[in-house]
Parts: C-alpha cells; sequence; structure tokens
C-alpha cells in the first residue's frame, strides 16, 4: 500500500494539515481554518471559544487552545476525536478541490508525519497514533462510498 506523508501546508498534501488556509462553515459560523475549529471546541460555550475564533493565524489558534491557563472543557478527552472528525468532514465536504485531491489518494496510507505530535501524527518515527491520518482515510472512504452510492 502506498504511504502519503503530510504536515507543512506548503508540502504536496498541505491541504491535509489544519493549518491549511481553508476556511469551513460550522456552528453556525465561518473559521478560518479547521484548526481554529478545533483548539476553540475545547472551550466550547464560553468566551474563549470566540477569541480562538477570531485569531488571524492557525498557530495563534493553536497555542490558545494548549494555553492550561485557560478552562479546558471536562469531557475534551472523550470528545476530541468526534470534534476532529466534524472539521474534517466539513473541510473536504466544503471544497471541492480538497475533496479531488483526497479521493485521488485511493487506497494509500495517509500519515502525519511530524516528531511534534504523536497523537494526531506518527510522532515522526512511525511510533505514534496518526490519528489525523486515521481521520483522513476515515472521510476519504465515506466520499467514495458517497461517490458510487446511487442518486
Amino acid at each position: 500500500m502506498p504511504v502519503i506523508e503530510f504536515y507543512s501546508t506548503a508540502a504536496d498534501y498541505g491541504c491535509f494539515s489544519n493549518f491549511s488556509r481553508h476556511s469551513v462553515f460550522l456552528k453556525g459560523k465561518r473559521w478560518l481554518t479547521t484548526e481554529h475549529f478545533f483548539q476553540a471546541q475545547k472551550f466550547a460555550g464560553t468566551e474563549h471559544e470566540e477569541k480562538v475564533r477570531r485569531t488571524k493565524k492557525p498557530s495563534e489558534a493553536a497555542a490558545m487552545g494548549r494555553d492550561r491557563k485557560l478552562p479546558l472543557r471536562r469531557d475534551w478527552e472523550s470528545v476530541k476525536d468526534q470534534v476532529m472528525l466534524e472539521a474534517v468532514r466539513a473541510k473536504f465536504a466544503q471544497h471541492d478541490d480538497l475533496r479531488e485531491i483526497l479521493l485521488a489518494t485511493g487506497d494509500a496510507k495517509l500519515v502525519e508525519h511530524t516528531e511534534n505530535d504523536s497523537y494526531w501524527g506518527d510522532g515522526g518515527d512511525g511510533s505514534g497514533k496518526n490519528q489525523l491520518g486515521q481521520i483522513l482515510m476515515r472521510v476519504r472512504e465515506e466520499l467514495q462510498a458517497a461517490e458510487v452510492a446511487p442518486e
């Protein structure tokens, strides 16, 4: 099985990164990136959610989301994968060009290749969970199934 690695938004398949500049419309609002949405959901229903949404860069949203001085929602660990799935689904549903890129990967294994993250990424050496890659492959399967489904 071919493997496609992604991480930098400037590299091939950079659109798979949550930092890629592709806005999503979720929860009745426009989010600059999926990173903005994901990080803001750590504070859903608080004023911090909107502060994260309004940051100018995904790196700023990430920094705010990782700031443990802010009160993290109690159920975060149990809902974070579902929140990421919701964000990724929206991104590839709302951007035709990105959907085509994702579908064109066929059955390749998608890997967020970075030593900076062993949960969402592969930890740089393949030991990580690669949860973002797993979610992208799940969304790809859903899109592939929807393409062959009768109208």
